[in-house]
């Protein structure tokens, strides 16, 4: 007896047979590189890194870089050729896995520094990340602006008396937690930052702060009538552009 198979059938036992729709684990190492300093890992928390289908917006993985923030010689003052790498064994980063059965067009998000909220910021980018082929390495590496700003004192809705100064004190570092000193690798005396007090929406003040001896602190005194304020702190690098800025709010009695 014999069998006849029209070409379509056949087409479709040979894509079955082959596997071509059968999904690979395909791996992509994505790293977060706080711009003017070193990579965000476990020091400060991580950041949160999401992998989408560009086009179904389903998560492909997700998780948060861990490892170190790596060699500060090697990333920051070492000159670099083309294909000189960056990063070592315990750099900080995250290793995805994607189950894909053809070349699928992803979205690349990371969230840093994930546990500063006031401070978080999303880079993001897209690539074809193809069956099979895994990006390993350097991997993906997102670039993340900024400084995290930290208002120590004064406290959230703390009540001052009008008779009594106020101390104004900040701690700043960069986005991977790295210190900011002066004269430093991170030199304090080459940013910007300043206090704008304001109330009821009008600007009352704009108070600098100075660099103290304790890594990353920055202060200032400064007096107020009574009334109601929101004190805004940010820091400024005139050279890099990075920003940063935190907010609180007291009451003068």
């Amino acid at each position: 007896m014999k069998f006849r198979f029209s070409i379509p059938v056949l087409f479709c036992a040979f894509l079955f047979c082959f596997g071509s729709l059968v999904a690979q684990e395909t791996t992509v190492m994505v790293r977060a590189l706080a711009k003017d300093a070193k990579f965000i890992g476990s020091s400060i928390g991580g950041a949160k890194i999401i992998l989408r289908n560009a086009e179904t917006r389903e998560i492909l993985d997700q998780g948060l870089t861990s490892g170190s923030t790596g060699n500060t010689k090697l990333i920051l003052q070492t000159p670099k050729k083309r294909y000189d790498k960056l990063t070592d064994e315990t750099t900080a980063g995250f290793e995805a896995k994607l189950n894909i059965k053809e070349p699928t067009f992803v979205d690349v998000e990371a969230h840093a520094p994930v546990n500063k909220k006031q401070a978080k910021v999303i880079s993001s980018t897209q690539l074809w990340v193809i069956p099979g082929k895994d990006i390993t390495g350097e991997g993906v590496v997102l670039e993340i602006p900024g400084f995290v700003v930290d208002i120590l004192s004064p406290q959230t809705h703390e009540r001052i008396k009008a008779s009594n100064g106020i101390n104004l004190k900040a701690n700043i570092i960069m986005m991977c937690g790295c210190p900011v000193t002066e004269d430093g690798v991170w030199d304090a005396n080459q940013y910007e930052v300043k206090a704008i007090i304001t109330s009821e929406g009008s600007e009352i003040k704009e108070v600098s702060l100075n660099p103290t001896n304790k890594p990353s602190t920055f202060t200032a005194n400064t007096n107020l009538e009574k009334g109601y304020y929101t004190i805004t702190i940010y820091a400024f690098d005139p050279v890099t552009g990075n920003t940063g800025v935190d907010k609180t709010n007291i009451i003068i009695n």
